[in-house]
């Protein structure tokens, strides 16, 4: 190979510090080249400017802004948001709905137009947010093997509520909001019911709808009625909160142990006027309180809404329960009992709540009394 001299201008020999000889070359706009005379040029590799070095460098910078913006991802405002919220960061979080009426899902809404202000009034839920997740009420609890009984209604142990959620679509690593109906307390309480869950499973970026799809609809904001075909998610349990849980020892030894108990349930069934027909005796757990589920929402344009954290305590002084001290909350079977829970844990901010899993079908099955007016 033969030393290339691209520039036509005279050249000269001339001995190099080491003893070798080169024909340098020069040009007016660039600095003087030596190439060897007698072989063919060779390059050592120099480790500082290693061909791989750019590459690493691009991939750690790419990392870097990736983790910058993770560190900007959206941060859900509370435990609860509200629609305007939601529509301005509907790409940001995942929607998930909590339904026992899976069927609306795909169903148009029905509005109904008012005879004096001549406008259109929700009247039954239909469709759903725009990329939703669907989860069926009746996965959110589960029947489970207790010592020599199988007992219902109990939250699913950590492996199969994951796989649950995963199946339906829940994602790991993005913000959870959870969207009931939004017209009825026991709606409400579905999404809230599930929201514990979670929170018993150490997921802490999720959130609710106030006022639910039907809140989402009375704000003019859009549904779909397309099937959605849910890929299979991502979401992972992380470190498991019993602390959140209540059992039937607890609540036997809630007076011993300075703990309030709160019963979510109506009035009637907690004097022992009525009661559901899986519960196994009338009336409620001696010393408990009641916070009957009508008083923790207040209606408008045909959805239901949360109330700022003041009225909350006010009404749990005016029932005879101390926003700040140490409660279980229970109901039939843990379903009504996630109202009161989301009201004291995460509104209140009383962390010192748990909910009594299993509630009244547990607690007679195992024929602990009741106190009844009648």
């Amino acid at each position: 190979m033969r030393a290339c001299r691209p520039w036509p201008r005279p050249s000269s020999v001339r001995p190099r510090p080491c003893g070798t000889t080169a024909v340098c070359t020069s040009s007016p706009n660039v600095r003087s080249i030596c190439w060897p005379a007698w072989r063919p040029w060779t390059r050592t590799p120099d480790p500082r400017r290693h061909p791989m070095k750019p590459l690493f460098h691009a991939a750690a910078a790419l990392a870097l802004v990736c983790a910058g913006l993770s560190a900007r991802a959206v941060e859900l405002p509370g435990p609860v948001v509200d629609a305007a919220w939601l529509a301005g960061h509907l790409n940001e979080v995942q929607v998930v709905e909590v339904r026992s009426d899976v069927a609306s899902f795909g169903r148009e809404p029905v509005f109904e137009t008012d005879k004096k202000s001549g406008k259109k009034v929700l009247s039954e839920v239909g469709g759903h947010l725009p990329g939703a997740r669907l989860v069926d009420f009746k996965v959110v609890r589960t029947e489970r093997q207790v010592g020599d009984r199988k007992i219902k209604y109990l939250i699913p142990e950590q492996a199969d509520f994951q796989a649950r959620m995963q199946a339906a679509g829940v994602m790991a690593n993005q913000p959870i909001v959870l969207v009931p109906v939004g017209q009825d307390i026991a709606e409400i309480d579905e999404a809230l019911r599930l929201y514990w869950s979670f929170k018993v499973y150490g997921e802490d970026k999720v959130a609710v709808l106030d006022g639910g799809a039907a809140g989402w609809l009375a704000d003019g904001h859009g549904v779909s009625t397309t099937p959605v075909a849910a890929a299979l998610g991502t979401w992972k349990a992380g470190t498991p909160r019993p602390q959140l849980v209540a059992s039937s020892d607890d609540v036997a030894g809630a007076a011993t142990a300075g703990v309030q108990l709160v019963d979510g349930r109506p009035l009637p069934q907690y004097h022992g006027l009525s009661k559901r027909d899986f519960v196994g005796g009338y009336g409620h757990v001696a010393g408990a309180q009641v916070l009957a589920p009508e008083l923790l929402t207040r209606a408008a344009n045909g959805a239901l809404y949360f109330l700022p954290a003041k009225t909350y305590e006010a009404l749990l002084k005016a029932s005879g329960v101390d926003p700040a001290k140490p409660a279980i909350s229970y109901c039939n079977s843990g379903h009504l009992a996630a109202g009161p829970w989301f009201v004291m844990s995460e509104i209140v901010g009383n962390k010192s709540t748990r909910l009594y899993d299993g509630s009244l079908y547990l607690w007679t099955l195992e024929q602990r009394p009741l106190v009844s007016v009648q």
